[in-house]
């Protein structure tokens, strides 16, 4: 017999200002447990020590990660310079050390190599997998590893200034898989300086902004309650880069069952990938093909 999870079907996402001091899966843990909700997963992680936007999905809203995943990030950061650690943040021992600290023009064109499309090797204290164990767990064990580089866009990356005489400041908006610490660790060695992040604060992920974040606490000071729901935001708001698809109920059903649906005119092209909605909720994601949305995730709410 097969087993029901427990929880309750709730759906929609949540955007958590995390904390400090807890991992990414902690949060998703806290809040599963807060909502009773069947299922929830996090859109891009965050480290322990980095605070700031973390979008979570409950229910059916998990089926639209991946658009979160794959969109655009910002993040404001100071990096330590003078210092390289091996985690390339301030949880590692420091490995190299200079005295030189460059001038703000001298850091101002150091940045360009870092725009664009360009080739970033991950931190070798990451959860990159190699020969399928995370690298972390590699590193930790003392082993010599090596990471192949990936490609990142990074749309842009400002120089905000001196802190003090050691810390400088800069906001990086990038896509998916960037590792600002790998940022911090290229920039200080091609300073000829070194570098590791000192601090670390999403601002923002896809549609999901830290003003419109809520605390931790207040998730907890609701946990289990019927007033809970209310900090939800609709799973919609994942798929604003996607053409919305309106259809009848009809069509909404055959969806829903897995079948490809009429849906009304839009301005999706053939072969978009693109979503139906019936009264503003989303039904289904899947191809447009002359009118009709051929579904490859269903909604179900």
């Amino acid at each position: 017999m097969a087993r029901h999870k427990k929880g309750r079907n709730v759906s929609g996402w949540l955007v958590i200002d995390k904390p400090a001091g807890i991992t990414s899966s902690g949060v998703v843990n806290k809040v599963k447990w807060a909502f009773d909700a069947k299922k929830a997963g996090h859109a891009g992680t965050l480290d322990p020590a980095a605070t700031g936007v973390l979008a979570i999905a409950l229910g059916e809203a998990t089926k639209t990660v991946p658009y979160i995943t794959d969109a655009m990030k910002a993040y404001q950061f100071t990096v330590r310079l003078g210092q390289a650690t091996n985690t390339d943040d301030t949880e590692g021992e420091v490995i190299a050390s200079s005295d030189l600290r460059p001038s703000d023009d001298e850091i101002q064109a150091a940045l360009a190599p870092f725009v664009g499309n360009i080739q970033q090797i991950p931190p070798k204290f990451s959860a990159v997998k190699i020969d399928g164990v995370r690298a972390y767990k590699l590193a930790r064990a003392g082993e010599d590893i090596e990471i192949a580089a990936r490609p990142l866009f990074v749309q842009s990356l400002s120089y905000q200034g001196y802190v003090d005489d050691n810390t400088i400041e800069l906001e990086l908006v990038c896509g998916k898989g960037g590792y600002v610490r790998a940022i911090a660790r290229d920039l200080g060695a091609s300073l000829g300086c070194f570098g590791h992040v000192l601090e670390l604060r999403r601002l923002w992920s896809g549609p999901f902004d830290v003003d419109d974040a809520v605390s931790l606490d207040q998730v907890e000071a609701l946990a289990k309650s019927a007033e809970i729901d209310a900090l939800l935001q609709p799973l919609e708001l994942a798929l604003v880069d996607l053409p919305e698809l309106p259809c009848t109920a009809e069509s909404a059903a055959r969806l829903r069952n897995g079948n490809p649906a009429q849906v009304l005119a839009s301005n999706a092209e053939y072969g978009d990938e693109a979503w139906a909605s019936h009264q503003g909720q989303a039904v289904g994601i899947g191809i447009y093909r002359s009118g009709e949305l051929h579904p490859k995730r269903i909604i179900n709410i």
